[in-house]
């Protein structure tokens, strides 16, 4: 019987190599349970699970005071320098279904860098990889994470100045999302008060959602 007092959000972490997605993860869950560090090809070749410890004085629902359990599926990136689009696709499928295929998922964390252009092939490529991964309604159920953000500040933009300055590709895939998006600092390991802050962002995103999960079936297409 699931806990009353308790409650777990399933995440999974998408995007191009060398954004930050693994880092992001770790970030999430207050440890260092994904390998993240330069390279000249993509880092990870698998999928893996990450769980964060209980949470408390994060979330209230119907009153009453909840300890949170984040759970963050790592991917392989997409391009990747060893592994074709249908490999991605299928690997992060099954490990979706295998992971969360009775709970669901309750968001995507689309992971760009703030720091590099959005151009449109990449916009088109990435989304549509989002759909033939998670489906017509992958929108409902995805928020962009913007990693390295303390490289637009070293640059003078204030968050509002980088979206108002933004290209419109951007602008664009975060109206697509509802303009669910979160700025991350990349330079150094996120302190305790800022990850209780992106969370409840999280949170809010998913709340919004109704607490809707998304249900994936590992198939070959």
């Amino acid at each position: 019987m699931a806990d009353s007092s308790e409650m777990t959000i399933n995440l999974v972490v998408l995007g191009r190599s060398q954004t930050g997605k693994s880092a992001a993860g770790n970030s999430l869950l207050g440890s260092s349970d994904f390998e993240s560090h330069c390279s000249p090809s993509s880092v990870t070749t698998c999928c893996s699970l990450g769980r964060s410890c209980r949470i408390s004085r994060i979330i209230r629902r119907n009153g009453c005071e909840l300890a949170l359990r984040v759970q963050v599926l790592d991917t392989p990136s997409y391009p990747h320098s060893n592994l074709s689009k249908e490999q991605v696709k299928d690997t992060v499928r099954s490990a979706l279904a295998h992971h969360y295929g009775d709970e669901g998922l309750h968001l995507a964390l689309l992971v760009l860098r703030a720091d590099l252009p959005l151009c449109p092939d990449e916009s088109e490529n990435t989304t549509q990889f989002m759909q033939e991964l998670l489906g017509p309604t992958w929108k409902d159920f995805t928020a962009v994470l913007l990693t390295h953000a303390d490289k637009t500040e070293e640059a003078g933009f204030s968050k509002e100045e980088y979206l108002q300055s933004a290209s419109s590709t951007l602008l664009s895939l975060l109206s697509s999302v509802h303009h669910k998006y979160i700025f991350l600092d990349n330079q150094k390991s996120i302190i305790k008060e800022e990850r209780a802050i992106v969370l409840r962002k999280l949170l809010n995103f998913i709340r919004q959602n109704n607490y809707q999960v998304l249900l994936l079936k590992h198939r070959k297409e």
